[in-house]
């Protein structure tokens, strides 16, 4: 069951008061120096721990660092580069194919916008909201694992996808939140609302939480709330 947009609107503050937000924990793809390599970069995260994604980048960006360089170098060459991250052979093809479509459709140029981004091979909502909140400093809260699980026991989304609980979110969080949102939301996950035991008895936001109505109400949490 979903939240109030009264109770949208309280649970958004209260993270923001309990929350770091971006300035204390933005990192990843506005780390890269220019639009292409945080695209590049975010591609290479997908099923990838953090650490084996900098190796991954590290080794591809001493390669070549625009797409007409990239376009250049063969795919194995590429995928041996990339190994660290996982997936490489997947991965390269999608990086040749990226650098393909900046050079013929774009001029080279990164897009700017959501479906421009989720054009390029590779690149699905949650790369092109990630590049698009810490590449162009955009207000759009993009939506990871953490923000997916948050969100739905929250009851800020009822969605069993991680792209449809991106579109709830759009439409329902408040305009304020969406700047800082993804910050906040992600840090809640990771320290108080954490995949196996959430720690409902000293969250800030029990009192709001469909998970914890459910709970204290004796049933299961519903299908659209993950526990994962």
């Amino acid at each position: 069951m979903l939240v109030t947009p009264a109770e949208t609107e309280e649970t958004f503050r209260r993270l923001r008061d309990h929350m770091p937000g971006r300035t204390a924990t933005a990192k990843g793809p506005k780390d890269q120096p220019d639009p292409f390599r945080s695209v590049v970069s975010c591609l290479l995260s997908a099923q990838s721990r953090d650490v084996n994604t900098a190796a991954a980048t590290r080794a591809l960006f001493s390669l070549a660092t625009t797409p007409e360089a990239m376009a250049a170098l063969s795919e194995e060459t590429i995928a041996q580069a990339i190994k660290p991250c996982g997936l490489y052979n997947m991965k390269a093809k999608s990086i040749v194919r990226l650098c393909r479509v900046l050079l013929d459709e774009h001029e080279g140029v990164v897009p700017r916008t959501r479906a421009g981004l989720m054009q390029l091979p590779g690149i699905g909502r949650k790369c092109a909201d990630i590049v698009l909140s810490f590449t162009f400093d955009e207000a759009v809260i993009a939506v990871d694992t953490h923000v997916h699980r948050v969100c739905n026991r929250l009851g800020l989304t009822e969605a069993r996808t991680a792209d449809e609980t991106a579109r709830q979110l759009e439409e329902r969080a408040p305009d304020w939140a969406k700047r800082d949102g993804h910050f906040w939301l992600i840090q809640f996950g990771k320290a108080v609302c954490v995949s196996r035991r959430p720690r409902c008895e000293t969250c800030f936001l029990a009192d709001l939480c469909r998970w914890c109505a459910a709970m204290r109400a004796g049933g299961p949490p519903g299908p659209a709330n993950p526990k994962h």
